[in-house]
């Protein structure tokens, strides 16, 4: 980690232009599709184009690995094993970042069945370290889906962009969540230890809070970079809806505590029968409205959708440049295609005027066109890339 921000935030960078974090080595082995695959990419923006079933995804997928997570499939474990082989997937990569060139290594372990992560070399107990060096923010066909589908979804990506600012939060989720469901099966097997279900609800409403609290504060940053309309993109309106998130609008953070840490006391017996907990951060939803219609973005058209999402995200982008001092990875899996010509030339002049070194995908090079000799341009078929 190279920041000494307040809440995991760096201190502003004055007069200078901000770091761009770039793949510049990137080893598969084993991995969906690949048996093998090594790239080293310079720093400039990436373009893969290939048939449907060729490796793209996949390999976007593998960057997504680099940070914490399940990456940009939610996937299981074993789920990006290759067919046939049983001894486990690696990603292996060396980045620029603001801190230097940084190394990670990170896969399943056949022995143990879980997830292993180094860093320089060094293993590293959890993946929620990778935070401190790498953040990746990503749009996939199914995120076209943000404003429809659940609001887990909508938090998972919401969390996505907090942990740019504040590596700390995947932690605290990962803790939540495993508190969470500790309660869940102590209460459904009618366990009545109240000093150990107190623990975890003690638990809970410390990490919950803090959740809560972060979630609030990054909607706000996007909801003041998103309200004004850039080029053809609408303005929209970025709120975190839900009850810690009310407490925290009244009250203090210890008091916001103390009352979550109340309600899931009294409410165990309903949380017995129906499973879960009925309030926490696991409950609330991010909601984005268009600001010129005022309209929920729910109700609005595909295509309006398509441009607040993306709008979203080239805010979280610029914030991060900004106030940390460092452009995040950037995954475009199948963007361009579904995009008018204005929305695209826009997202494209976005990423070259930020420097980021964004991955994109798709099926139709000619869409790429525009994008010149200002990008790195990879042919990919059938589970081999060639640059072009």
């Amino acid at each position: 980690m190279c920041e000494d921000g307040i809440l995991g935030i760096a201190n502003p960078v004055e007069s200078a232009a901000p770091a761009v974090l770039a793949v510049r080595k990137l080893i598969l082995t084993a991995f969906r599709c690949y048996a093998g695959c090594r790239l080293e990419p310079d720093g400039r923006p990436a373009v893969l184009t290939g048939p449907n079933g060729a490796g793209k995804t996949n390999l976007l997928e593998a960057i997504s690995f680099l940070a914490p997570g399940r990456g940009l499939r939610r996937a299981r474990i074993g789920d990006p094993d290759r067919h046939g082989q049983t001894d486990g997937w690696a990603v292996a990569a060396e980045l620029e970042t603001a801190c230097g060139p940084v190394q990670i290594g990170t896969g399943r372990e056949a022995e143990t069945e879980r997830r292993v992560v180094r860093i320089n070399g060094a293993p590293v107990k959890n993946q929620a370290m990778l935070a401190e060096y790498v953040s990746v923010v990503w749009m996939t066909p199914q995120l076209d889906r943000l404003f429809l589908d659940g609001a887990g979804v909508r938090r998972r990506f919401l969390d996505r962009l907090v942990y740019g600012f504040d590596p700390a939060h995947a932690g605290r989720v990962a803790g939540y969540e495993q508190a969470l469901r500790e309660r869940a099966r102590l209460l459904k097997t009618g366990t009545r230890d109240d000093a150990w279900i107190g623990a975890l609800e003690r638990q809970m409403a410390e990490r919950g809070v803090a959740i809560a609290a972060a979630r609030r504060e990054m909607a706000a940053r996007l909801d003041a970079a998103c309200r004004t309309a850039s080029g053809p993109f609408p303005g929209a309106s970025v709120g975190i809806q839900g009850d810690v998130e009310t407490w925290l609008d009244a009250a203090p953070a210890l008091t916001a505590e103390e009352r979550l840490r109340a309600a899931l006391a009294d409410g165990r017996a309903g949380d017995a029968e129906a499973g879960g907990a009925s309030v926490g951060p696991h409950r609330s939803d991010l909601g984005v409205r268009h600001i010129e219609k005022d309209m929920p973005a729910a109700l609005c058209s595909t295509g309006e959708q398509k441009a607040l999402l993306i709008a979203i995200v080239l805010a979280d982008l610029r914030l991060q440049a900004a106030e940390r001092g460092t452009v995040p990875l950037l995954l475009l899996d199948e963007v361009a295609a579904h995009l008018d010509e204005e929305i695209r030339a826009a997202l494209f002049q976005t990423i070259l005027e930020l420097g980021a070194q964004a991955w994109l995908t798709g099926t139709d090079a000619g869409l790429f066109a525009p994008l010149g000799d200002r990008v790195q341009r990879y042919a990919v078929e059938n589970a081999a890339l060639v640059r072009t």
